[in-house]
């Protein structure tokens, strides 16, 4: 690795940093499915309509990315371009998939990545931005006694003033646990229209939500309470439910997902190797119907965190 030099500030593009010194509503998005998530040109095609969707939405989009040792939020779209041809030229080798912890080594080293929940989480916030749209979280592994393993998504957000909206938990994970872990980590939870916390692929993952809202002006009224409160900053959760009409087929999900992880243990994968498997044997054994629920998720939360980020302007 070799020694950087001089500073290496947030690079916030013009669009954001006007919208944001206006005090006009910005979006947050992360890179990772551009580049580790879809396969090109697809990734391309996904991350433009994201954007998209948050200007119809009435916001300005922040898709968040490190680009030679420069953590940038908000790309152009030469740059967007960029971080999804990197991907489909060579693959998951082209960028490194940073997370929070990677950050600095990637700036210090003046590499290039796609950033994670945490990732984008921390530069989201960093920049002065309140709402950040995803897919699905990370959190706690299933058989955790034994591995001691969870997504560095739960510590970061439970450090970050930021609303992450997204389809709950990632079903391959131990969701009842995640949610435990958020509320030991002081980390808010918020059902948007739901009273059942979301199974990412699937509306409904069994397990209830504390707190509903049932509109974006009533989760905005909730960032601002945080803001009122004031306290230890961390983030907000608004879990908000892909529609049952694009969920994926929950019989096929439960059963696909089981041969998933027999063919885990079989196989000897572990640590950090587990969810990429899990997720990537159910596009496969799928037919690509969890990749389709997973966009359509993507979607609906990206639609929902513009209409917040507006709501929270006003």
């Amino acid at each position: 690795m070799s020694k950087a030099s001089g500073e290496h500030p947030l690079v916030v593009s013009d669009e954001v940093r006007e919208a944001l010194d206006r005090s006009r509503p910005v979006v947050a998005l992360e890179s990772t499915i551009i580049a580790h998530g879809l396969p090109g040109p697809r990734n391309l095609q996904v991350a433009e309509e994201l954007e998209e969707l948050v200007r119809a939405g009435g916001a300005v989009p922040a898709t968040v990315a490190v680009l030679d040792g420069r953590p940038h939020v908000g790309l152009d779209k030469a740059q967007l371009a960029h971080v999804a041809g990197v991907a489909r030229a060579a693959g998951e080798s082209g960028l490194r998939k940073l997370g929070h912890r990677d950050l600095a080594p990637a700036v210090a080293a003046g590499a290039s990545g796609a950033t994670t929940v945490s990732a984008t989480a921390f530069l989201a916030a960093r920049a002065g931005i309140r709402v950040f749209a995803t897919g699905g979280l990370g959190g706690v592994h299933r058989e955790w006694a034994q591995t001691q393993d969870e997504s560095a998504d739960l510590h970061l957000l439970a450090r970050v003033r930021i609303a992450v909206v997204c389809a709950g938990v990632k079903s391959v994970l131990d969701v009842p646990a995640t949610l435990q872990r958020l509320e030991t980590l002081g980390v808010g939870v918020l059902g948007f229209r739901t009273t059942e916390f979301p199974g990412f692929y699937l509306s409904r993952s069994g397990e209830p939500v504390g707190w509903t809202a049932g509109s974006a002006a009533e989760v905005a009224g909730v960032l601002r309470a945080q803001d009122a409160l004031g306290g230890p900053p961390s983030a907000l959760i608004v879990a908000n439910p892909v529609p049952a009409a694009e969920q994926l087929d929950p019989a096929l999900h439960d059963r696909v997902l089981a041969q998933a992880l027999a063919a885990c243990a079989s196989e000897g994968v572990t640590g950090q190797a587990v969810t990429p498997f899990l997720l990537d044997y159910l596009v496969r054994h799928t037919d690509g119907a969890s990749l389709e629920a997973n966009v359509a998720a993507v979607r609906g939360n990206v639609r929902l965190a513009a209409e917040i980020a507006t709501a929270y302007a006003v």
